[in-house]
């Protein structure tokens, strides 16, 4: 949906995660084996990928500050069984969270971490367009973007807004 550039670092994963989903079609990537595939997950792992997608849009969509879209498990709830470890380089001594690069959920639960520590984590949101809810990461300067495209659910908005306003 968006013609945004994908988000920074791993968040990019927690982006093509969330976008697995098109709301305005029903169309939903995770039937595809391919794209299951590129997620490191089988046909078994589909109902707990679903699970984390939607908890992570509504956790995208509370950085825009919107309601959830749906009753969803907490994202703090899903990400606690995720198995993290710190690594420290030998030669400079930096640190950082390292997930496994085994189930999704440890390499979003990374995502998260890596994005925390870089500060980009409530930059990525969820549109607010309730046919679309598009992840996208928000580089306006002011962090307040609300669409993932102004081109499509940005002009639908201040249409529909319009078109109110003339009634």
């Amino acid at each position: 949906m968006s013609e945004r550039s994908p988000a920074p670092g791993e968040l990019a994963l927690v982006e093509a995660l969330v976008n697995t989903l098109d709301i305005e079609s029903d169309v939903d990537a995770l039937d595809r084996e391919d794209v299951r595939a590129r997620f490191g997950i089988d046909a078994d792992g589909v109902a707990g990928a679903r699970a984390l997608r939607e908890s992570l849009r509504a956790t995208l969509l509370a950085h825009a500050g919107h309601p959830p879209h749906r009753a969803v498990t907490p994202l703090g709830d899903l990400l606690a069984a995720a198995p993290l470890y710190l690594a420290v380089d030998e030669r400079d001594g930096s640190a950082a969270l390292r997930a496994d690069d085994g189930p999704l959920l440890s390499r979003v639960a990374g995502a998260v971490a890596e994005a925390l520590v870089a500060g980009t984590w409530t930059r990525l949101k969820a549109c607010e367009a309730d046919t679309c809810h598009w992840a996208y990461y928000d580089r306006s300067p002011a962090g307040r973007g609300r669409w993932c495209s102004m081109q499509v659910c940005g002009a639908r908005a201040k249409m529909r807004r319009y078109r109110e306003k003339v009634r």
